[in-house]
């Protein structure tokens, strides 16, 4: 038996889905909150994510940040530091258990206080783009090829 998938294709009922700002989202998401309401809290603590929305209700089962959180804060704070200790160390050229103190710390606390803002950016911009299980109107039919 020849069994003959049917392609999707776009109807109406698509496209008046709810539609999701990708900036707003991030920027709801970087301040811990909810990236549909902006509202309720997305964290229940430092780095675990709530299981829904407090206010509107959104399920944040379906994220995926994984790693990508701390690999943008790496470079983030890499391009911060990296520069600032070659301009300091050309013009100034302090002691380097001076250097080392100072850049040690400074990545250190900018690091933990950069990883909870960009792991909620991570989840907004998954939630506006539709990625995983944010997307309520994805059928498990869709095959992939």
């Amino acid at each position: 038996m020849d069994t003959v998938t049917a392609a999707r294709t776009w109807t109406q009922q698509q496209a008046s889905a709810e539609k999701r700002d990708v900036w707003t989202a991030m920027k709801r998401g970087f301040f811990c909150r909810c990236p549909r309401c902006g509202e309720g809290k997305l964290f229940r603590a430092f780095l675990k994510v709530d299981n829904h929305c407090s206010a509107c209700g959104l399920d944040f089962t379906p994220h995926r940040a994984d790693d990508l959180p701390a690999y943008l804060v790496i470079v983030i704070v890499g391009h911060i530091v990296v520069p600032a200790a070659l301009w300091i160390e050309t013009h100034y050229a302090p002691a380097v258990w001076l250097q080392l103190t100072v850049y040690l710390s400074f990545t250190l606390v900018a690091s933990l206080l950069l990883l909870q803002p960009v792991k909620g950016a991570v989840v907004g911009l998954q939630w506006a783009l539709r990625m995983h299980g944010f997307d309520e109107n994805a059928t498990d039919e869709i095959s992939p090829g």
